[in-house]
């Protein structure tokens, strides 16, 4: 198993860069933590891959049941994921919590089936209206989460390192303004379509950056996705939040307002000159 749990070159680099010189030692601490895991929860370690905050690895239950067993070196990131799980507990648009281990920074979470990410085809307002209304019916009441204000400033901070002088004067203030405004609930705050798998029952949401703060964050990424021009943002606004209980069409376009610099600055950095993300410089104005 250590070969499979090592943690290869390039996502140990990503690591380092979230998190700083002491995911090093996480790292290389790590295969121990899976096989000692492994071994508590019953699993047997089938395939590895991540992203830029955690290890995931598709495990095998003593039951033959497919789940995920993901691990951060971020103790904040692991309890906060899963205290937004349990309260989403019982939705069937939200990734099941199986297990959570604070000391080990890892979760178990339930297998989705089939699991395609809704990026790979066709997303219609109607198949995403009912997840985003659902993730924002829960109580929120004792909830030990970061406001969104918190998520918005980590946003903003990763995009002013990504391409340093592309945000425009007063962005980041606008932003501030409306995390601190409207109604609040729990936030997913990735909610990008790669985030959104397709399951038994309908989509289903994966990996919250989770906050509470104005849930019309969470639509951003589903209007503002493949638009090009004003006309169709507004057009795409307008069918979603008219199927999203109190959403608020305006709210929508201010977020889409103050956050396309967060979509375009990376990829304008890159050198990106497609119709998309010039609308999107457009909109954040820069």
């Amino acid at each position: 198993m250590s070969d499979l749990t090592a943690v290869p070159a390039e996502a140990r680099a990503r690591l380092t860069v979230r998190f700083g010189p002491s995911a090093e030692a996480w790292c290389d601490e790590l295969p121990a933590r899976v096989a000692e895991l492994a071994g508590s929860w019953g699993l047997t370690v089938r395939s590895a891959g991540g992203g830029g905050t955690s290890r995931v690895f598709r495990c095998t239950r003593a039951d033959g049941t497919a789940a995920w067993l993901k691990l951060t070196p971020d103790a904040e990131v692991a309890r906060q994921e899963a205290a937004a799980l349990r309260a989403w507990a019982g939705l069937p648009s939200v990734v099941r919590l199986l297990a959570y281990d604070p000391a080990a920074r890892a979760l178990l979470l339930a297998d989705v089936a089939p699991g395609l990410p809704l990026r790979r085809r066709d997303r219609r307002p109607a198949e995403v209206a009912p997840l985003l209304g659902a993730l924002r019916s829960v109580p929120v009441d004792g909830l030990a989460l970061p406001p969104l204000g918190d998520r918005v400033e980590f946003l903003f901070d990763l995009t002013e390192r990504r391409a340093p002088g592309a945000v425009p004067p007063g962005a980041r203030a606008s932003a501030r303004e409306l995390a601190a405004g409207g109604p609040v609930a729990l936030v997913h705050g990735d909610l990008h379509p790669a985030n959104v798998l397709d399951g038994p029952a309908g989509p289903v949401a994966i990996d919250p950056r989770p906050s509470l703060g104005d849930p019309d964050f969470d639509l951003v990424d589903w209007v503002l996705d493949d638009v090009t021009d004003r006309a169709a943002l507004e057009r795409r606004i307008a069918g979603l939040t008219a199927l999203v209980p109190d959403s608020d069409p305006a709210r929508v376009l201010a977020w889409c307002r103050t956050l396309a610099v967060v979509v375009a600055a990376p990829r304008a950095a890159a050198g990106r000159r497609d119709a998309e993300t010039t609308f999107l410089r457009e909109l954040a104005g820069f």
